[in-house]
């Protein structure tokens, strides 16, 4: 088994990747603009749970950002309110994937949710290299 550090690089990887695609999709004509927002959740997701691998906390199998916030606000973790906001990207990790009763994303609301995910990023890769999970 690897290494905690390992694991806890091994979910930033995976966020990055994440956001790269989300930027990607964003610029791709014949992607829609909620697939780009479905990698945003997904980076701020993975980044979230790699800060509660390295908080010794095992994350739960969840894409509710919501959930995330509120296990490293319990072991103590202070998150800032730009950061806690990530919460609204929940909703990109499973209704908009799929054709339903709900409103289409605009580009705009995609960009939006591409900064959300690079500002959740940003936060936890600073914290990590800090050492600063709990």
């Amino acid at each position: 088994m690897s290494a905690p550090g390992e694991v806890v690089q091994a979910w930033l990887r995976r966020a990055r990747s994440d956001l790269e695609l989300a930027r990607i999709a964003l610029q791709a004509r014949s992607v829609l603009p909620e697939d780009a927002c479905f990698h945003a959740q997904q980076c701020a997701e993975k980044a979230l749970k790699a800060l509660l691998l390295q908080a010794g906390d095992d994350p739960p199998r969840t894409h509710a950002i919501d959930v995330l916030l509120d296990r490293l606000k319990v072991r103590g973790i202070p998150v800032p309110e730009s950061v806690d906001s990530a919460f609204t990207l929940s909703e990109y990790a499973v209704q908009t994937r799929y054709p339903g009763e709900w409103e289409p994303v605009t580009p705009e609301e995609a960009r939006q949710a591409i900064d959300q995910a690079t500002l959740v990023l940003a936060w936890v890769e600073e914290r990590i290299a800090r050492g600063q999970a709990s």
